[in-house]
């Protein structure tokens, strides 16, 4: 087997990263002896092509380091407890990832951050299915919000709005989706919860999701780019619980609102979305409601959240949109970090976000958060985070909270 190595100065490194990969695809059954060579290149992480591209590999990764420091006032400390300063690997993934013969597409992720394997994206999916476009089956992202769909290694800050808790993550299910002209997107898809091991027992449970996205203004490559969404989704779990609680957008923190179980059958989401980038300058927000419908009790609570973000890159790039998939992906700075010239991408940020969890009989708790972020993109593949979080629990305090993370991915 020849193996050629293009467009990287190390080729030391890059044939100890290859001994690995080919080590995990004989593990995962994949036979890469096609009728040729194997290519093996670098863009965004390593990637593996057979000569006549019937086969497609990449295996990737992120690591993600934060550091806290927080101090809080009387009320919190009586409430919630002292606040401590800490640090914690927030993720630590690996993932093989590719498409087999044009059509059939999969990915493997993992996570270890906790100690164990924990699933993230592993499903196994179908391509090019005239008049319907792709179909997926595993452990994935149900089709819901904007910063949802948006990886955490692109989000602006180091953690989703507060409102995030609302949106379903990943679940076991089936997923259609397809995108049409760089203009429209959409995805549905049924869904059962599952455990972190992708598991889960019980009858009726079925939750269905649906999002639609739109792009109304799309010019010079996205530099300029209106986006619209609007995510829906019906929740009724095999047990008739729910549960919302949130941390102040720092992992490291406990919950600072909290429902508590709330005996219901269902639960509807609904959530619309907006996002405008023009050069340098974005603006971003999603408002979600969720209505719960109670087994018994008087009334059926409802509790919302909402948030309101805006950026600039002082280095002249752009958040890249990429509207087939209706979510933001990775920036590229104009001049990466370099001991010569190359200062990196630099980019200022602010976001207002609230939750409330107060209805009927349910008093979960009201947060309010003001954020100022600072990035420093050191190259497409590294990235430098400091976050200052003023949060505010209604009727109970305040807190003061400060983070910085060591980010690289590929």
């Amino acid at each position: 087997m020849l193996i050629r190595i293009k467009n990287l100065r190390r080729e030391k490194t890059l044939n100890n990263l290859l001994t690995s990969s080919l080590t995990l695809l004989c593990l995962a059954g994949i036979c890469l002896a096609a009728d040729g060579d194997i290519k093996v290149h670098w863009k965004g992480g390593l990637r593996l092509e057979s000569k006549d591209k019937q086969i497609k590999l990449k295996i990737g990764g992120r690591i993600q380091h934060d550091f806290g420091f927080f101090s809080e006032d009387s009320g919190v400390r009586t409430t919630i407890g002292p606040l401590a300063d800490g640090t914690e690997p927030r993720r630590a993934r690996i993932y093989l990832s590719g498409t087999l013969y044009k059509h059939v597409d999969f990915k493997a992720q993992y996570d270890f951050a906790g100690g164990d394997a924990v699933f993230k994206d592993v499903y196994v999916g179908l391509g090019g299915v005239p008049g319907i476009g792709k179909i997926r089956v595993g452990h994935l992202r149900e089709p819901f919000s904007l910063e949802e769909h948006t990886s955490s290694n692109n989000i602006t800050f180091m953690e989703r709005a507060l409102p995030n808790i609302f949106s379903p993550s990943r679940n076991m299910g089936i997923k259609v989706s397809n995108h049409y002209d760089n203009k429209i997107s959409w995805g549905v898809g049924l869904f059962r919860n599952t455990d972190n091991f992708a598991e889960s027992t019980g009858d009726g449970d079925v939750n269905a999701t649906a999002r639609l996205t739109g792009t109304p203004w799309y010019k010079e490559k996205g530099k300029q780019t209106v986006h619209l969404g609007l995510s829906v989704s019906h929740r009724s779990p095999s047990n008739p619980s729910f549960r919302y609680r949130q941390r102040p957008e720092a992992h490291l923190l406990p919950r600072f609102v909290d429902t508590g179980n709330i005996t219901s059958s269902s639960a509807d989401l609904v959530s619309p979305e907006f996002a405008w980038v023009f050069g340098p300058a974005s603006i971003q927000t999603e408002y979600v409601h969720a209505k719960l419908d109670l087994v018994s009790g008087i009334g059926n609570p409802s509790f919302h959240g909402y948030y309101l973000q805006g950026s600039y890159f002082l280095t002249g790039e752009h958040r890249n949109y990429r509207a087939s998939e209706g979510a933001f992906k990775g920036i590229k700075p104009l001049k990466k970090v370099n001991i010569d010239n190359g200062t990196g991408a630099w980019e200022v940020a602010v976001r207002l976000s609230s939750i409330d969890l107060n209805d009927d009989t349910i008093s979960g708790g009201r947060l309010d958060d003001v954020t100022l972020g600072l990035n420093w993109y050191l190259n497409p593949n590294a990235r430098v985070m400091w976050n200052y979080i003023r949060a505010d629990i209604s009727t109970v305090g305040k807190a003061n909270l400060f983070q910085m993370r060591l980010q690289l991915n590929f």
